[in-house]
């Protein structure tokens, strides 16, 4: 009898540990995907006006304080970030992206807040962050994973308009690191100066910020024509517009990448694709643009994409029915200054990086 029970006993042992070993197996085989998946993202999203409640007496941001006009309160920042993390963890899949930039933030607190107080914390996300002089305390940022992506070097590039000091608007972004891939990445953040007071009136403005920008992307190329470049972000204009085509100088053919060159990949997504990442009066716009170096497209690099790698992240979640048109549109955190509880009036941006 005790010798049945004994072999009974081992039996059920047996069987555990076999079944325990099974499942350390199977999630071992998750983690290695997970952690060795074979490509590289990066996103760019505008996340409408993430700010924390408090007054600033800097800048102007009464309105989202709880007695402005927009009655911004704790719990509606709150709401937002988890908001910002769910889009963020959902582009992701499997994995939270390498590379995340961000337009319309306030400042360095809400940054840090969403990285600490989110599921974000548990990934060793860094933060490239500074205080622009932007009148309303517009900033952009850009978070990265540090065991995906080494930052080399972090640099903010001042717009000054010749015409109109007293103007204030956001620095462009500039890093450069080494991805776990061992490929050197040099990516720009932009947050080009709205279209207020009408597109023609604000063109030049844009235009001056294509120019700053041009000129910072040469200083990448003398030093290496076959530097690995991304540029992205909110440009309050289209792929065709005369800042992306003629000053930037963003080429739309994609069969003969040379090193040296631009290649917009947003006029693809748009045209091509059918695209647009806001939309306005009815009409779908693509003013949230991925731009890459000709080498980057270049099958033969260290590290490549291709622009069907470019894309929109438009889950059903992110939208509402459009009233007032047909279809659907983003599901934005306000209307005017009614709070409409969504997530923002862009919808995020992403591109995928691989090896040969």
């Amino acid at each position: 009898m005790n010798k049945l029970f004994f072999l009974i006993i081992l039996s059920v042992f047996l069987v555990a540990c076999s079944s325990k070993k099974n499942i350390v197996e199977e999630h071992a085989k998750e983690v290695d995907y997970v952690e060795n998946r074979g490509f590289f993202r990066i996103v760019s999203y505008n996340v409408e006006n993430y700010f924390d409640p408090f007054d600033d007496s800097l800048k102007q941001d009464d309105e989202f304080t709880p007695n402005g006009a927009r009655h911004w309160t704790w719990e509606k920042y709150k709401d937002k970030q988890k908001k910002i993390y769910k889009v963020i963890s959902a582009i992701g899949g499997w994995e939270l992206p390498e590379i995340v930039g961000f337009c319309e933030i306030e400042n360095r607190f809400v940054m840090e807040d969403l990285l600490k107080s989110t599921p974000f914390k548990w990934r060793n996300y860094g933060l490239v962050h500074k205080e622009s002089p932007d009148n309303r305390g517009i900033d952009v940022a850009l978070i990265y994973r540090k065991e995906k992506f080494r930052l080399l070097s972090q640099t903010f590039y001042k717009v000054q308009f010749p015409w109109d000091t007293t103007r204030k608007t956001r620095d462009i972004m500039y890093i450069k690191g080494v991805t776990h891939f061992d490929d050197t990445l040099h990516i720009f953040m932009n947050h080009w100066p709205s279209r207020l007071g009408g597109q023609s009136e604000s063109d030049r403005n844009r235009q001056f910020v294509a120019s700053i920008l041009r000129s910072k992307v040469d200083s990448v190329f003398r030093t290496n024509w076959n530097a690995n470049i991304i540029i992205m972000g909110d440009f309050n204009d289209e792929p065709d517009n005369s800042s992306i085509t003629d000053v930037l100088r963003a080429q739309t053919k994609y069969d003969n990448p040379q090193p040296g060159e631009l290649y917009n990949l947003a006029w693809y997504m748009k045209e091509v694709k059918g695209m647009g990442s806001l939309k306005f009066q009815g009409q779908w716009g693509l003013i949230d643009q991925l731009i890459v170096s000709g080498s980057l497209l270049n099958k033969n690099n260290s590290i490549y994409t291709t622009p069907d790698n470019a894309r929109t992240f438009n889950a059903d979640f992110l939208s509402e029915k459009d009233e007032a048109f047909i279809g659907v549109k983003p599901f934005r955190t306000y209307v005017g200054f009614k709070y409409n509880g969504g997530f923002s009036d862009h919808y995020p941006v992403y591109l995928d990086l691989f090896k040969p």
